[in-house]
């Protein structure tokens, strides 16, 4: 065991030093909790708000020292980020009232803050895209991966996500890396959009899908490939399998049969009132 012992030992020593994952996914839950969540009347107080986006910017800074080869490297990251809070804040927000607008069963926005799953798998996106553009992509997967942890929604921090982005119920969802979605897209769940090949050799190639604006799509569906464009103000139907581009304004739905057998050797008769 002792050379078993030794190549562990080993591998460690060629890996890089990370912080442990708890420590990020606490900076994401402080984030979100100063961002959306109404559990303090503290909260709106000027001064407690300031408190609390030093004491992020610190957790964040720490966090991405671990990401960095040079110290100072670290604050501009970090800078950067916090500059961008403000627009990431509006976009979702918007995407919060979106949801909101779109889902008969939401209450008030109140409740999509604070009890939609796919709500938070999309502000956790917002923020992920962002370290992404940094080129923090370890960092950037690692956020997202935790919001896949709480919600079963997968959105990889590399994909291109419009405004007013809803998602419904949601578990099961995957995004893949260089999706592109525009505006006012709504997807429900067990929704892939995916790629038709998973070779090596198209890592730096487009390889996921296209939804244009206005486009929702039903349950289960699959939209898969690089060169797939859903055109603007078009339905996805429910279980649907999708490889190709399809127009602007086009339905696409699964037709199935379904039939039902009656056992009874002697059924009674059915009268229709007109």
């Amino acid at each position: 065991m002792n050379s078993f012992y030794q190549e562990i030992a080993n591998n460690h020593q060629s890996l890089l030093i990370l912080p442990q994952k708890k420590v990020i996914h606490q900076f994401i839950e402080d984030l979100f909790s100063v961002l959306f969540s109404n559990t303090s009347k503290r909260f709106g107080d000027l001064s407690i708000i300031k408190n609390k986006f030093e004491v992020l910017e610190k957790q964040f800074n720490e966090i991405v020292i671990d990401y960095t080869s040079e110290k100072d490297s670290s604050f501009e990251e970090t800078k950067t980020f916090f500059e961008a809070l403000p627009d990431l804040y509006k976009k979702t927000l918007n995407d919060a009232d979106t949801i909101f607008k779109k889902d008969p069963a939401a209450k008030s926005i109140e409740e999509v803050l604070y009890a939609y799953p796919g709500f938070f798998a999309i502000a956790v996106y917002r923020f992920s895209h962002q370290i992404w553009n940094q080129d923090l992509k370890l960092l950037a997967r690692t956020f997202s991966e935790y919001a896949h942890i709480k919600t079963s929604i997968e959105i990889h921090p590399g994909a291109q996500i419009g405004n007013d982005f809803a998602i419904d119920h949601g578990t099961g969802i995957v995004i893949g890396e260089t999706t592109i979605i525009g505006d006012n897209v709504q997807i429900y769940q067990g929704v892939t959009l995916g790629a038709l090949s998973v070779k090596k050799e198209e890592a730096f190639i487009k390889r996921h899908p296209t939804i244009e604006n206005n486009v929702i799509i039903y349950s289960n569906s699959t939209i898969l490939g690089g060169q797939t464009v859903v055109g603007r103000d078009s339905i996805i139907g429910g279980n649907v399998w999708l490889t190709y581009s399809i127009p602007s304004n086009s339905v696409v739905y699964h037709k199935n049969e379904i039939k039902v057998k009656d056992n009874n050797p002697f059924p009674e008769p059915i009268f229709y009132s007109i």
